[in-house]
C-alpha cells in the first residue's frame, strides 16, 4: 500500500503512472514526464490537490492550448474540462499535498467533497472490485487515498490485460513488481493472469508472471502466438498450483513438461507431477503425438481438453492419453482428421469419466469407433459428430441404447443419418435436449415426429438444409413448446 510520507508517496506515483501508461491505453505507450514548475489547475477541488511533482495523483499530458481536468464519462473513459491556463507540451500532476505542508487554498473554508469522497472505504473497495484491470489502474491515479484503495492486495486476485497494440510484457512486469511491493520478489494475492489476444506478449512476459506469482492457479494466453515451450516450462514448474491453461492458437507451443528437454521422460525420482485440470491447446499446429505423450504423463490430473485443430495427431496420440489420464472428462478432437475409429477405441478406455466428446470433422470415424463409445461411456452428455460421413443410422441406434442419459447430440452433415436413426434416439434418449441434424438430406418428417412425440424436453432443434415441410415443423413446435427452432424452410413461420 501507500505511505503517507512525501518521499515515498513520490516513489509510487512513479510506479502508478507508468502502469497506467502501459495499461490504461493499448495504443498511447508514450511515458509521460512531470515539469520542474508548479502550477494550479481550476475547475478542481483547490483545497485538497496541488500541483507538484510526479507522485500517485493523476499524471496527464496536457494540451497544447489548455490545461485539461480529469472526469470519468458515462462509459468509464475520462474526458477534459478546458481550464484558463495554458502549458504546452508538458505534463501535469494532480496530487494531495504532502501531510504538514501549508499547501492550501483561501478557498478551503468554503471546501465541498465531492458525494463519492462520502463513502467509506470499505464501499469504494466494493466498487473497485468489479472494475477491470485497466479502470483500476486510472483511479489510483486519481488522488492519494483512491490509490491507497487501488492497490489493496484483496483487489489484485486477477489481472486481465487485452488490446493488440498493448505492450504486455512491460504491462505485467510494472505491475507483477507493484504488486511485490509488501511481499519481496513474490505477489502471493495474484491467482488469475489472462492476457488472452495480446499479440505483443512473448516469453519475457510470462517469465516475469512465474518468477513472482507462485500462488498462480489460472493462465490464459490464447492467441499469444510468440510464447513457446520454453515460457510454459518456466510457468509450470514455478507455479505448482496452476489448474487452468489456455494456450488457444500458441503455435509455437509444442508440448508441456517438468523437463527442460520434452523428450525427457518424468520419472518417479521427480516427485512432481503437473496439477493442470483444465488444458486449451485449440490450433496449436505443431503438436504432434510425441508432445501428447509427453503431456499426458506430466499432467495426469486433466480432466477437460481441447486439441481442436490440432492436425498432426493420430490414433497414437490418444493410446498415451488413455493410459496416463484416466480422469479426462471432457475430450476435443474436432477437425483431427488424422484421427480414427483406433483412436476412439482408445478414448473409449476413459469409461464411466467421460461426459463430453466432439469427433467433428474426423472424417475416418465410421460406426465402428461410435460402437465402442457407445459400449464403454454409458454417462455421455454430449456428443459431436458433425461431418462424420461414416456414421450411420446402426452407429446412431447404438449410441442411443448405451447412452440414455445423452442431453445434446450434434450429427449435422452425416448424410446416412435417416428418420430409422432418429425413431431409435426418439425411443431411449427421452431426456435429449439439443440436436443438430444440419444437411441431413434423408432426414424427413417421420423422424421428427417420433422425435417431437418422446423428446419433450428439447430445447434446440437444427434442420437448416433438411428436405423436411412446414407441416412437421409445426407439429415440433405444438410438442416441444420450449424449443427453438432452427431452419431454412420460408413457409414456416
Amino acid at each position: 500500500m501507500g505511505a503517507n510520507n512525501g518521499k515515498q508517496y513520490g516513489s509510487e506515483g512513479k510506479g502508478s503512472s507508468s502502469i497506467s501508461s502501459d495499461i490504461s491505453s493499448s495504443t498511447d505507450h508514450t511515458p509521460t514526464k512531470a515539469p520542474k514548475n508548479v502550477t494550479t489547475i481550476e475547475g478542481l477541488d483547490s483545497s485538497t490537490r496541488t500541483l507538484s511533482t510526479p507522485s500517485p495523483g493523476l499524471i496527464l499530458p496536457s494540451k497544447s492550448s489548455s490545461l485539461s481536468s480529469p472526469a470519468l464519462s458515462s462509459n468509464g473513459h475520462e474526458t477534459n474540462s478546458s481550464s484558463s491556463s495554458s502549458a504546452p507540451a508538458e505534463t501535469v500532476a494532480v496530487v494531495h499535498p504532502q501531510p504538514g505542508t501549508h499547501a492550501r487554498s483561501r478557498q478551503s473554508k468554503t471546501h465541498h467533497h465531492a458525494p463519492i469522497d462520502l463513502l467509506p472505504d470499505h464501499a469504494l473497495l466494493q466498487i473497485f472490485s468489479h472494475l477491470p484491470t485497466n479502470q483500476l489502474c486510472r483511479c489510483a491515479r486519481v488522488c492519494r487515498r483512491w490509490y491507497n484503495l487501488a492497490w489493496d492486495p484483496r483487489l489484485w486476485g486477477t489481472v486481465r490485460l487485452t488490446g493488440e497494440l498493448l505492450h504486455a510484457d512491460r504491462a505485467i512486469r510494472v505491475l507483477t513488481h507493484r504488486l511485490c511491493q509488501d511481499t519481496p520478489n513474490v505477489c502471493l494475492t495474484l491467482e488469475t493472469v489472462v492476457v488472452s489476444g495480446c499479440k505483443r506478449l512473448t516469453d519475457r512476459g510470462l517469465h516475469a508472471v512465474a518468477q513472482c506469482c507462485p500462488e498462480l492457479r489460472r493462465l490464459e494466453v490464447a492467441g499469444c502466438y510468440n510464447v513457446s515451450n520454453d515460457a510454459v516450462f518456466e510457468v509450470v514448474s514455478r507455479c505448482p498450483n496452476l489448474e487452468h491453461l489456455n494456450l488457444a492458437g500458441c503455435s509455437k507451443v509444442t508440448c508441456i513438461s517438468l523437463t527442460q528437454e520434452a523428450s525427457l521422460q518424468l520419472s518417479p525420482m521427480h516427485g512432481q507431477q503437473i496439477s493442470i485440470h483444465y488444458l486449451d491447446m485449440t490450433d496449436c499446429f505443431s503438436l504432434e503425438d510425441e508432445g501428447l505423450r509427453t503431456i499426458a504423463s506430466h499432467c495426469p490430473r486433466l480432466t477437460h481438453l481441447y486439441l481442436r485443430r490440432c492436425t498432426r495427431l493420430t490414433d497414437e496420440a490418444l493410446r498415451h492419453l488413455a493410459l496416463h489420464c484416466p480422469s479426462v472428462r471432457e475430450l476435443s478432437l474436432s477437425d483431427c482428421r488424422l484421427v480414427g475409429d483406433f483412436g476412439l477405441r482408445e478414448v473409449a478406455r476413459l469409461e464411466g469419466c467421460l461426459r463430453y466428446l466432439s469427433v467433428a470433422h474426423c472424417t475416418r470415424i465410421t460406426d465402428v469407433g461410435m460402437r465402442y463409445v457407445a459400449r464403454y461411456c454409458p454417462r455421455l452428455r454430449y456428443l459431436n459428430a458433425r461431418g462424420c460421413e461414416g456414421l450411420t443410422d446402426h452407429g446412431l441406434g447404438h449410441l442411443a441404447r448405451s447412452c440414455p442419459k445423452l442431453k445434446s447430440l450434434d450429427v449435422g452433415k452425416c448424410p446416412l443419418v435417416s428418420d430409422s436413426g432418429l425413431e431409435q434416439l426418439a425411443l431411449y434418449c427421452q431426456g435429449l435436449r439439443r440436436l443438430s441434424l444440419r444437411a441431413c438430406e434423408s432426414v424427413t418428417g417421420r423422424g421428427l415426429r417420433a422425435l417431437a412425440a418422446n423428446c419433450c424436453e428439447l430445447q434446440l432443434l437444427n434442420v437448416q438444409d433438411c428436405e423436411v415441410s412446414p407441416e412437421a415443423l409445426r407439429f415440433v413446435r405444438r410438442h416441444c413448446r420450449r424449443c427453438v427452432i432452427e431452419h431454412t424452410n420460408p413457409a414456416f413461420y
